[in-house]
């Protein structure tokens, strides 16, 4: 049976002008957390994007979810910026109806 989920798709970095793979979903079941799944599951994507010759991998993870953060961090994963001027990058989003 499956324990987690990472659902991926490709990118392309214009500032880097390589290519990036974005994690949309990272998820694993209650009864494998703590197990390591994620960081197995990290471990196989930072593989394969390696592979393909990708500059990062990137993600978006809630403010309040201290777990997940806590697995991205072990992973190497940190918040970003561009330009330190400028402040954090952040996500948004338009709802198409």
């Amino acid at each position: 049976d499956p324990a987690g989920l990472m659902n991926c798709f490709m990118g392309f970095s214009t500032f880097a002008a390589k290519p990036l793979i974005n994690i949309h979903d990272c998820a694993v079941l209650p009864a494998f957390r703590r197990r390591g799944v994620c960081t197995a599951m990290m471990a196989r994507l930072e593989a394969h994007a390696r592979e393909r010759g990708c500059c990062k991998i990137t993600l978006e993870v809630l403010q309040g979810n201290a777990p997940a953060k806590a697995a991205y961090e072990k992973a190497g994963f940190e918040g970003y910026e561009l330009d330190p001027n400028m402040g954090a990058a952040v996500f948004w989003q338009k709802k198409l109806k």
